[in-house]
């Protein structure tokens, strides 16, 4: 028999084997999003200055990956890829929203989520969303809000609409404001003043957390922090800043509790370490980093919980965790909190360029970690995966096959994601300004308009009028651009991703 039959049936095999084993025991499924958090913010990940014990025994006992990736380098397109397994560049309106915007998932169509409710799993989103609710911005915040995550396969949602940095500062179960007051009636707006509520920027006084010039966070003031937008009303319905996370937390404890004898989907999508970072007290101080550090101890502790609880109810060797970041790091991101000052020692993006909002490697490379004990063995993995791919690569899993009238850029890494694999994807798209196109680790950055460096956030965009070309083997940091060197690469590179975006 030759050589090339074997390894076809090898091949056959194996996808066969993962098949069985999602039909006879269908694994729990955790995807732990963590909100703008570097490659380099993880003591597993190489961080001296910050040690995370918890993410650390999580990817000593499974995968961690070295070249998992967002789609993008901001939060919304991260986030819309997730749910769609779309590049997000390919509609319209996918860019950072406002607290306001109407949802921007298509209703009609398979999403992450759904894939699971046909598998006869219970699903829930428990914490940031950003992806827009209901059918318009004008909106009434005071009865349901519809549709939003139960639209889109959540059988639960417990989230914030937008990010903590955001108004509206509530909480919404499934369709609606938690703890609101129909005598005091919320309104939004991002374009004009509403209500009587004091803003950052005419009373600095009353800030406990500064905001930093130029970058908007000094509208209506809320738990003492300057906000993006305009919010009045629903004074007994906006949170504390400081009990967040460990509101969502019970929340995910309660869902985890609630369905521990039947298979479930949790997204839970912590807003550490985004703005404004004001941790639980018991966090406070607890780090060398500023407050940035103290979120990161607290977004590793929140994990802690998770893996003792599922431990208690001996759901831990039938549970499959994902942990990953939405996008790379930022420092300085609307207020003054001492993340740079105190950075010193600390490199949130690792080795490699750029960060949140960067067409560079640190815009979308990001911490990638796999857990499921019995069935995934501890390792290291090179292997180029994406978020986007969670969508094919679980419903191979779970033998679920895409409609096949439905377009997809999501790809099946399965193997790769369960270790059995060294090979991923093997051409990824990244969005920061400027798209880029990733090919057997060679990168090409296309022409762009805009700055080069952001002095606001400290950060280099990736940003060129003449485009880029990286050789991601033996430069990861991207400190030469070999466009002039290898322009036939540069070429290839470039007709490639044009040949992609027309699809």
């Amino acid at each position: 028999m030759k050589r090339t039959t074997i390894l076809i049936l090898a091949f056959l095999l194996f996808g066969t084997t993962i098949h069985l084993s999602a039909q006879t025991a269908k694994p729990n499924v955790i995807f732990i999003y963590a909100d703008d958090l570097g490659y380099g913010d993880l003591s597993c990940y190489g961080a001296t200055k910050i040690n995370t014990p918890n993410l650390d025994k999580l990817a000593k006992n499974g995968i961690r990956f070295t070249n998992g990736h967002s789609t993008s380098a901001t939060c919304t397109p991260s986030r819309f890829a997730v749910m769609t397994g779309q590049y997000p560049w390919r509609q319209k309106g996918t860019e950072i929203l406002p607290g306001d915007a109407a949802l921007i998932v298509p209703t009609n169509t398979t999403t992450l989520p759904k894939v699971f409710k046909k598998a006869g799993y219970q699903t829930a989103v428990v914490g940031k969303w950003h992806l827009g609710l209901g059918k318009q911005v004008e909106k009434n915040w005071n009865t349901e809000v519809t549709p939003g995550p139960n639209e889109v396969g959540f059988d639960y949602s417990f989230i914030f609409p937008a990010t903590a940095d955001r108004v509206p500062t509530v909480f919404m179960e499934n369709h609606k404001i938690l703890a609101l007051d129909q005598t005091d009636p919320i309104r939004v707006d991002y374009k004009n003043p509403v209500g009587n509520d004091p803003t950052g920027k005419e009373h600095p006084e009353l800030l406990k957390l500064k905001s930093s010039a130029g970058q908007g966070h000094n509208n209506t003031i809320v738990n003492s922090i300057g906000r993006i937008g305009y919010m009045e009303g629903g004074h007994k319905a906006r949170w504390t800043d400081e009990e967040v996370s460990t509101t969502f937390l019970t929340k995910a404890r309660d869902f985890i509790e609630k369905n521990k004898n039947q298979p479930f989907f949790l997204y839970f999508t912590l807003t550490e370490p985004h703005v404004p970072r004001m941790p639980a007290t018991m966090f406070k101080g607890k780090s060398e980093l500023g407050l940035r550090g103290d979120a990161i101890l607290q977004l590793d502790w929140t994990v802690g919980q998770i893996m003792k609880q599922l431990e208690y109810l001996k759901l831990d060797k039938n549970t499959l965790i994902i942990f990953s970041s939405d996008n790379g790091p930022v420092l300085d991101d609307g207020y003054e909190d001492e993340a740079v000052t105190k950075s010193v020692g600390h490199q949130p993006s690792g080795i490699f360029r750029g960060g949140k909002y960067s067409s560079f490697e640190a815009g979308t490379r990001v911490p990638w970690i796999m857990s499921w004990p019995g069935t995934i063995l501890p390792k290291v993995s090179e292997a180029m995966v994406c978020q986007m791919d969670l969508l094919a690569s679980f419903s191979y899993l779970l033998n679920l096959p895409l409609p096949a009238d439905e377009t997809t850029d999501s790809e099946n890494v399965l193997p790769a994601l369960l270790g059995k694999s060294t090979k991923g994807r093997t051409t990824l798209i990244t969005q920061g300004g400027p798209l880029a196109i990733i090919k057997n680790n060679w990168k090409y950055i296309e022409p762009g308009k805009g700055i080069a460096y952001d002095k606001l956030t400290g950060i280099e965009m990736g940003v060129s009028a003449s485009g880029q070309l990286y050789n991601l083997n033996t430069d990861p940091g991207e400190t030469e651009n070999v466009l002039d060197k290898y322009a036939s690469k540069a070429k290839e590179l470039a007709t490639l991703l044009n040949a992609i975006k027309a699809k």
